[in-house]
């Protein structure tokens, strides 16, 4: 086995998805949502990095090959636990996490059974798409637990009719809870129509790598 740069990169974003969630039982909310969104970022950022370097420099291997989908499986699968285990969207983000697990697991399953006939099936453009809105998603969702602290801590002491007024522009805003109801509204949304988005284009996706496999699942 070769150590390339592209496998460094690649086995620290596996060492990043369990972090995450440590970050959670050690650091309080909402600086565990700061590194943890720190953390995704970088790792989803060298999930680019480490293709483009082994594509560049002539550095595929064999450990990069088999690490590289381990490694983004690793870190979408434990983002969307940690999500569950502590965001108030748990229950809207149920579902779309169950389709996005089921489909993991049903494709790497797969592609277990095909052994090398799986690399010969192609990845799609609406797969990479996928991917793309997942990582985006799960950033949103991570960062709308820092809006929602912020939020809560600017509104204590305030009754409704004088948060009202301040959201109204009727009174000033002293603590910028204004702005972070404004991001509140953008993250909570924002974040539950992605995760949806690519929970749907994740089933799309897996039906079609399903279909493409059918012909090497057929008995003799």
């Amino acid at each position: 086995m070769r150590l390339t740069t592209p496998n460094i990169l690649t086995l620290l974003r596996l060492a990043a998805a369990p972090l995450m969630a440590l970050l959670f039982l050690v650091l309080p909310r909402p600086y565990a949502d700061m590194v943890a969104i720190v953390l995704f970022v970088g790792a989803s950022l060298t999930d680019w990095l480490d293709g483009y370097i082994a594509r560049a420099w002539n550095q595929r291997t064999k450990l990069g090959t088999m690490l590289d989908p381990i490694a983004d499986k690793a870190m979408v699968v434990i983002a969307l636990g940690v999500l569950l285990g502590t965001s108030s969207l748990s229950g809207g983000l149920l579902l779309p996490a169950v389709l996005i697990l089921f489909r993991e697991v049903f494709v790497s399953g797969l592609r277990e059974f095909l052994g090398d006939v799986a690399g010969t099936l192609a990845v799609t453009r609406l797969a990479k798409w996928k991917t793309a809105i997942q990582m985006t998603a799960i950033t949103i969702l991570l960062a709308q637990g820092i809006a929602e602290h912020y939020f809560g801590m600017g509104v204590l002491g305030m009754d409704d009719a004088s948060l009202q007024a301040v959201l109204n522009a009727d009174a000033p805003d002293e603590t910028g809870v204004g702005m972070w109801w404004t991001a509140l509204q953008i993250t909570t949304w924002g974040g539950l129509a992605l995760i949806w988005l690519a929970a749907v284009l994740t089933a799309v996706t897996g039906a079609d790598y399903f279909a493409k496999a059918l012909p090497h699942l057929r008995e003799d």
